[in-house]
């Protein structure tokens, strides 16, 4: 059972060590990484050491830190802010931090809690902005997991921002009432406008939207990020969707991203779904484009979150035009499509020198005219295929690839929900294709690659497509 009335037996906090003394005693790898750790701040940092190590005395040459040869004694310390004993040798550390604890000065004994004033932190730097996370001396490598976390989800530029934030405190002081007033201009400085120019690299388009803002012109901008959610696993969200999703006030996304991505989200986002799945639309093309245009009028910063990139077969231009017909802001972010995701499930050489050196995206229903369309040509010659929503179109992409010279034994495999723990991997013949679409065990969505690369595959994961066609298929086929 889990306690919810445990207490911290340390009390949080950040010295000030700005032109002051941090002391760091021993040559070794323990102080050199206490070392590093504290080039992240503008202390004055003293490494006593008689003989450091190669690398760190290398390191403290380079970055300017003090060093001071003489053995340990209390004058080495003497003045500091902050000691640490990391010596690698447990009795020698003992002592340094008695001897501290008598000059009343705040001591971390590396590995050895008993005798730390404080714990040093794993530390997630955006300066001026810091997280630290710690626990209490019981886990290092579990706040070094955490801190990992942490850092993916804090844009690079936050720092930058909170800088220039730091610039209009004074401005903001005089021209804005405490209370509601000035928290909601800080909420639309850090979420608005201004965030994303910083984030952009303006920083003078930061400054006029941020001056627009402090004078109060107009209501809240909109923002809309088209966003890639990948495959479906959840890890293979990219860094920057992760972020934009922890700032949106809505997310609308499609019926094949997974619930799991769609919680990523900041918890009080509104979550609209506009799923579209064959033969069963819950909004057109046309009402999904009017919602982005409403959301971003009214102010909303709005993720309009699409399976696998949303420029590949995502309906992304007809949204970027009607957004940019009504000037709404948009952006981009892009996501692994599904292609790239079924081949690494198949450990599959997409290009393969000699044999491959192109490579077609298509959904298959262009086959399905009278006109045999270029790629088709291109898959003759030796170019891999990857079909997209391939189940349905399976006997119509053999069929007329079969008609236009690609031999039937050209090798395929076949990935239904592909990258997710749920995948299920098939492979076979151009000629085993048409049965795919009599499959209904198969009901999520399915990947089909085509061409000679496929032939280097590793298939020892994966069933033969034709085990698991039905009887009729299987007598047609040996007709």
């Amino acid at each position: 059972m889990i306690q919810t009335d445990q207490k911290l037996t340390t009390f949080p906090a950040f010295f000030r060590v700005s032109g002051r003394t941090v002391v760091v005693v021993g040559g070794g790898d323990e102080a050199f990484a206490k070392a590093r750790l504290l080039f992240n701040t503008d202390a004055r940092i003293v490494v006593v050491a008689e003989e450091p190590e190669t690398a760190f005395a290398r390191f403290i040459a380079e970055k300017g830190l003090t060093l001071d040869r003489r053995p340990f004694s209390p004058e080495t310390i003497a003045g500091a802010t902050l000691v640490f004993a990391a010596t690698g040798d447990a009795a020698a550390d003992r002592a340094i931090s008695v001897v501290a604890r008598a000059l009343g000065i705040p001591v971390n004994a590396v590995d050895q809690p008993d005798c730390c004033d404080f714990f040093t932190p794993a530390l997630v730097n955006r300066a001026p902005v810091a997280v630290a996370i710690g626990t209490e001396g019981a886990g290092p490598v579990l706040s070094q997991m955490i801190r990992a976390q942490v850092d993916q989800i804090l844009s690079p530029s936050l720092g930058r921002l909170a800088s220039l934030a730091d610039s209009y405190r004074g401005a903001v002081d005089r021209v804005l009432p405490r209370g509601a007033t000035r928290r909601a201009f800080w909420r639309r400085f850090f979420r608005g406008a201004v965030a994303d120019a910083v984030d952009n690299g303006d920083i003078e388009a930061a400054r006029r939207n941020a001056n627009r803002l402090l004078n109060a012109e107009g209501a809240a901008e909109g923002h809309v990020w088209l966003v890639g959610a990948g495959p479906g696993a959840e890890d293979l969200l990219t860094l920057r969707a992760q972020r934009v999703m922890m700032d949106a006030d809505a997310i609308v996304f499609d019926a094949l991203v997974p619930q799991a991505i769609v919680d990523m989200g900041r918890r009080d986002a509104e979550r609209i779904s506009v799923g579209k799945r064959k033969g069963c639309h819950s909004k057109s093309q046309d009402e999904i484009n009017d919602l982005l245009v409403e959301l971003g009028k009214s102010g909303k910063r709005v993720v309009r979150l699409k399976s696998g990139d949303p420029l590949v077969y995502g309906r992304a231009g007809e949204e970027m035009a009607a957004l940019r017909r009504a000037g709404i802001r948009y952006e981009v972010v892009p996501g692994i499509t599904s292609a790239f995701a079924a081949a690494a499930d198949f450990e599959l050489p997409l290009t393969l020198r000699g044999v491959a050196s192109s490579l077609v995206f298509t959904t298959g229903h262009d086959l399905t005219g009278a006109v045999l369309p270029d790629w088709a040509r291109l898959a003759v010659s030796g170019a891999t295929v990857a079909v997209y929503m391939g189940r349905t179109v399976a006997a119509s992409v053999a069929g007329r690839l079969m008609e236009a010279g690609l031999p039937a034994e050209t090798t395929v495999a076949v990935v239904e929900n592909a990258s997710r723990r749920d995948r299920r991997l098939l492979h076979g013949t151009l000629k085993d294709l048409p049965g795919l679409e009599h499959r209904d065990d198969l009901d999520g969505p399915v990947m089909v690659i085509i061409g000679e690369a496929v032939a280097g595959a590793n298939f020892d994961r994966s069933v033969p497509l034709a085990a698991g066609m039905p009887v009729r298929e299987e007598a047609a086929l040996g007709a």
